[in-house]
């Protein structure tokens, strides 16, 4: 009798150990990793309007998550197909359903920063924000094309680009396109200060005159210490009401900033950018210039200059002059340095 009950098994036993078992499993499918092989990289983008069912195509295709029916069953539970919030996401490796789940029910997505250096075109601006932006181009050249829009910016089509000042921003990545140009133009609200505005007014200038013209001495040297001298003779050719011709503008009307010698059938382009043909200061600026190069407009010295050339030391500085005839002596021993290294 006491051999027989002896081999007598508890059940309970049983029942416990598959109770454990089951829980570890369980607790693994929740807590452990479900990372698959990112065959999109590491980030995952919700799209505006998107559902749960677009979200698990995306976790899916983008190789985020490795077991998906365990995704799909904890995330139900956990109500996320109620709590879809657009925007970028940083899956890491090894990341297990619980906070994976978790992180998008809190719709806490990764900024994106986006860093505007020189920026020549509309174009360039648009390409930007719509590669690092949900917002397309489509929609962002509608925007910029809508002068009723722009003009309570003090803006136009052609001006717009003036608010682009160089920069880095933080924007999420699901921004509209109103408000990502919104938070840009803040920006040069900002560097407009009541000190820059009375600056530029004591001069019968405007922030968007300034910016202008900071453009094209932007786009004439890398020379910081030449900048105001530079923007001291476009300012006084304005004044007199002289064609500025200045090089970069031809380039602008052209639209090939790679020219590295302005030839005299370039000069003749038809564009209200080519300030060979056209007096004043073009439409709008040939490029975002930088912030030292419209300080530069703003204190540029009061000269008598209104030509300048290229040092024939190719240093990158330049030869001013206040008549044409000290210009074309500048001007010769510049052009028979080019020709001496075979620059055309």
């Amino acid at each position: 009798m006491a051999a027989a009950k002896k081999k007598r098994s508890n059940p309970l036993r049983y029942v416990w150990f598959i109770i454990i078992v089951v829980g570890l499993f369980a607790g693994f499918k929740v807590f452990g990793p479900n990372t698959g092989t990112f065959t999109h990289g590491g980030y995952l983008y919700i799209h505006t309007g998107a559902d749960y069912e677009k979200v698990k195509t995306a976790l899916d295709e983008g190789g985020f998550i490795s077991d998906m029916w365990s995704f799909d069953l904890l995330a139900k539970w956990a109500k996320l197909p109620e709590h879809i919030h657009p925007g970028k996401y940083r899956i890491n490796e090894g990341m297990s359903n619980y906070r994976i789940i978790r992180l998008l029910h809190s719709g806490k997505q990764t900024p994106v920063k986006l860093t505007i250096t020189k920026l020549r075109t509309q174009h360039d601006f648009i390409n930007l924000l719509s590669t690092n932006l949900e917002a397309d181009s489509m929609t962002l050249k509608q925007l910029f094309a809508d002068n009723d829009y722009l003009s309570q910016f003090g803006l136009d089509t052609n001006t717009m680009m003036c608010a682009v000042m160089p920069d880095t921003y933080d924007f999420f990545w699901n921004t509209t396109a109103d408000k990502a140009f919104r938070k840009i133009e803040r920006n040069y609200e900002k560097f407009w200060d009541d000190s820059r505005t009375q600056q530029a007014k004591t001069e019968g200038l405007t922030p968007v005159k300034v910016t202008i013209i900071a453009s094209i001495v932007d786009e004439e040297t890398n020379m910081n210490d030449d900048k105001p001298k530079i923007a001291s003779v476009y300012i006084n050719r304005v004044r007199k009401g002289m064609l500025l011709q200045a090089d970069p503008t031809v380039k602008f009307a052209i639209g090939d900033f790679a020219i590295r010698r302005i030839t005299g059938a370039m000069l003749q382009t038809e564009s209200p950018y080519n300030t060979y043909r056209y007096a004043g200061l073009p439409p709008g600026p040939i490029c975002t210039p930088s912030p030292s190069s419209v300080d530069a407009v703003l204190i540029a010295p009061k000269t008598t200059y209104l030509y300048f050339c290229a040092k024939e030391d190719f240093s990158g500085y330049s030869n001013f002059a206040s008549t044409l005839q000290e210009q074309m002596k500048n001007a010769h021993a510049y052009q028979k340095a080019l020709d001496a290294r075979g620059i055309h």
